[in-house]
């Protein structure tokens, strides 16, 4: 048991996360005299550095705004912070989070520390209109949604605004069942989360991954089991870890929820899912800027559901892959998520494929930022399997400059002798803007080549895409490309 935990037992449950059950008050309610219940914020932890370039309050609320190490706007430091490993941490700048709960309506006021002279709201799908008065921005949320403020034209330094549904049947502190993370900074190392356990990390709580002493390497939690939770609104943030020491979150098991939570700078992967079966992701919020650390790696699973997250990573965003001898990857549905693409891919499948992979769709996403030298939707094939059956469908992507490909070769990646096959791969009502974006479709030779791709309502700079506008080797076939 990790001393946090331990102290937690020792200590009155959380006024701010358990007030509706200490109270007696049913989901909603609210003391008289309170705020209104239709927003709910956080305060944040003694200890917790905030940020100085914006203040923001929702209705007469203050709410705190974190800090968030990201990839750097010039592209050669963005870059080296993935090629140079070793000083991967040294190449970073600054953006800003801010998170609360409401129901209803949120009435927003952001406060720049410069003066304003131009705000947009991403995704623009959003329809949200900013108002500028003098040094403040107006923002109305009609519902939730993961939403970026940038300022002035600069993009790089953005305020994140993370506006939750309401949390529902929030765990109590005393329950043996849960492993409780109340408001305040914990440190922990290789948390192992078993059966039937649930995790929380309340609101107000910041969670810090540390190196296990003898262990160079781990995760700062490892969910392994059936019917585990992982949950709540608190950050888990993996700054003092070296760089490919720690993982954030490992999923290993079968009928696994993770659901709230942000997840700050961590050190490689942030949430490898691994051999597992009937996963949930859904309303995470992942923030990293260090090589290797990708966002969701949905490894050798099957039945995974990733919805209404925000992931703005160095590496890959959200991708699957499958090693050897580990098991299919197949049922798997990545929908609603916000997605800033720093390096490499937005959502992609590859580069490792041993093992098969179908029926995979990535759908009604956004993608607001690809500053990347890789590619925004891709299929790479490095190794020998099958992959088939593959939807990128309803996606508006504000920013790319290699739009999609379909590629089977032999890369530094590859650990198979023979190359693969991809077949089935669908392009459907996808809008895109970019200067010159490409399409590219690679097959490797006769024997091991693309076939069968469908381009459905797909426009570039409000153009449709015509059958002239791909670039297509000699084994790709089966291409057919529609209005």
């Amino acid at each position: 048991m990790p001393r946090p935990l331990a102290a937690v037992f020792l200590l009155v449950p959380c006024i701010l996360c358990a007030l509706a059950s200490v109270l007696n008050l049913s989901a909603g309610e609210i003391a008289p005299g309170s705020p209104s219940p239709s927003v709910r914020v956080y305060p944040a932890p003694e200890g917790e550095t905030l940020a100085t370039d914006f203040a923001v309050t929702v209705g007469r609320q203050t709410v705190p705004v974190y800090v968030a190490k990201v990839a750097a706007a010039d592209p050669a430091r963005r870059f080296k912070a993935m090629d140079d490993k070793t000083n991967s941490a040294q190449y970073y700048d600054q953006a800003a989070f801010a998170y609360f709960d409401f129901q209803g309506q949120a009435d927003i006021v952001v406060t720049s520390s410069a003066p304003v002279h131009q705000a947009k709201v991403l995704p623009s799908s959003s329809g949200i209109e900013p108002v500028i008065e003098g040094n403040r921005i107006r923002l109305t949320l009609k519902h939730p949604g993961n939403l970026t403020l940038e300022i002035n034209g600069t993009w790089v330094n953005a305020l994140h605004l993370f506006a939750n549904p309401m949390e529902k049947d929030e765990p109590r502190a005393d329950d043996p069942k849960v492993i409780y993370y109340g408001p305040g900074i914990h440190e922990v190392d290789d948390v192992h989360v078993s059966s039937g356990k649930t995790v929380y990390v309340c609101g107000g709580a910041v969670v810090r991954g540390k190196p296990a002493e003898g262990k160079p390497k781990g995760s700062t939690f490892v969910l392994e089991g059936n019917d585990i939770v992982f949950r709540g609104r608190g950050i888990i943030d993996g700054g003092m870890c070296p760089t490919h020491s720690r993982a954030t979150l490992i999923v290993r098991g079968t009928n696994i929820v993770v659901e709230g939570v942000i997840l700050r700078d961590s050190s490689q992967w942030t949430v490898p899912v691994r051999r597992s079966e009937n996963v949930t992701i859904r309303n995470l919020k992942l923030i990293g800027r260090r090589a290797n650390s990708d966002g969701i790696d949905i490894c050798n699973s099957r039945n995974v559901d990733v919805s209404d997250c925000f992931i703005r990573t160095l590496d890959d965003l959200v991708v699957v892959k499958t090693d050897k001898n580990q098991g299919e990857s197949r049922h798997i549905a990545v929908h609603r998520c916000v997605l800033w693409n720093e390096v490499a891919h937005a959502l992609s499948i590859g580069a490792e494929l041993r093992e098969k992979v179908d029926d995979v769709r990535f759908f009604d996403c956004d993608v607001i930022h690809d500053k990347g030298r890789e590619w925004t939707l891709r299929v790479y094939h490095c190794d020998s399997a099958r992959i088939s059956h593959v939807v990128f469908e309803n996606l508006r992507i504000e920013e790319t400059r290699r739009l999609m490909s379909l590629y089977i070769g032999a890369q530094i990646w590859s650990r198979d002798p023979e190359r693969g096959h991809i077949e089935n791969v669908t392009f459907r009502d996808i809008q895109a803007v970019g200067e010159h974006p490409i399409i590219e479709f690679k097959g490797f030779d006769a024997g091991h080549s693309i076939d069968g791709v469908t381009c459905e309502r797909v426009s570039v700079n409000g153009q449709a895409l015509k059958a002239s506008g791909i670039r297509a080797n000699d084994f790709v076939q089966n291409v057919s490309v529609k209005p």
